[in-house]
């Protein structure tokens, strides 16, 4: 490899490099546009799906816009980062992973925001339910009830609880709107929330003292939730601590001694082992985390 480089020059060499990657790019350009496009296309249809649970309107052609701003930007700072310090080929292979990264990123981000809602609509039912329990007791219809919900409470339950009463007033029936709320806060207490819902409207009953009992419930799931993190919050700890101890000591031994921690960034052997190792890390970490959660 010496050898050859003498030969032919470094310049030479990064040339020969540079054309195999471009016969590479154009025997497989028909695979890689069609991966990109099923990145771009699939998740922006996916990302807009969730968007919708979100209330929130973006255009499908800026959701596409910055899919690919974010997959090839992420890519070529990391393509920058490394070739200033001279490593062409690690800088390229390291565009291809940002790139890559880049297409992965956006869907556990809308996911975390979805859920991120979910809670805090959870978090609000104990008050809406008791809310609408008052409402009825007071002689309110549900659609009455529903819109002093609306009114009064914040985002996401008003949001929520609004476009039922929207959904209603052009033409879905009641059962209808919150079948299709349950879909979109799809949780074991919105489910029974539902469900009792749709079931004493068609064979009568007393909803207050149902939802009633429904708020016992959700509270005491909330209480026994909360007892739980309490008790798994030493060991998220202890899993994020030896999640971030290679990233932490690679940190210090690349400060302290650039010269010893760049074989692995420069050599075949070096990039296998770093790959390997944040593989077996991020492994690691995703069942420590599985371990330390416990749902209910």
């Amino acid at each position: 490899m010496g050898f050859f480089i003498e030969l032919i020059g470094y310049n030479g060499m990064i040339a020969v490099i540079g054309i195999s990657v471009f016969m590479f790019a154009f025997k497989y350009s028909r695979g890689i546009f069609d991966w990109i496009e099923k990145q771009t296309i699939g998740t922006r249809v996916y990302i807009m799906e969730k968007l919708e649970l979100l209330f929130i309107n973006i255009p499908p052609e800026k959701v596409t816009n910055m899919l690919l701003g974010l997959a090839f930007g992420l890519g070529t700072v990391l393509f920058i980062l490394f070739a200033l310090t001279g490593f062409w080929i690690v800088a390229f292979i390291f565009f291809v992973i940002g790139v890559f990264v880049g297409f992965k990123i956006p869907k556990p981000v809308i996911d975390f925001m979805v859920e991120k809602r979910i809670k805090k609509y959870q978090g609000q039912m104990v008050d809406g339910l008791t809310l609408l329990s008052n409402g009825i007791r007071a002689g309110l219809s549900v659609p009455q009830a529903l819109g002093m919900i609306v009114r009064e409470m914040p985002a996401p339950i008003s949001e929520e609880f609004n476009m039922i009463l929207q959904q209603n007033r052009i033409g879905l029936t009641l059962e209808e709107c919150f079948e299709n709320l349950a879909k979109r806060v799809p949780t074991e207490d919105n489910d029974m929330f539902v469900a009792s819902m749709n079931i004493l409207r068609e064979t009568g009953g007393n909803l207050a003292e149902t939802f009633d009992t429904i708020v016992f419930v959700i509270r005491e799931r909330i209480r026994l939730q909360q007892k739980i993190d309490t008790y798994t919050a030493q060991g998220m700890f202890q899993g994020a601590t030896i999640f971030s101890m290679p990233f932490a000591i690679g940190a210090i031994y690349a400060a302290s001694d650039p010269e010893a921690v760049k074989p692995l960034f420069t050599t075949p052997l070096g990039l296998i082992m770093t790959i390997v190792a944040l593989g077996l890390d991020l492994a690691g970490g995703f069942v420590i985390l599985k371990i330390v959660k416990i749902r209910i």
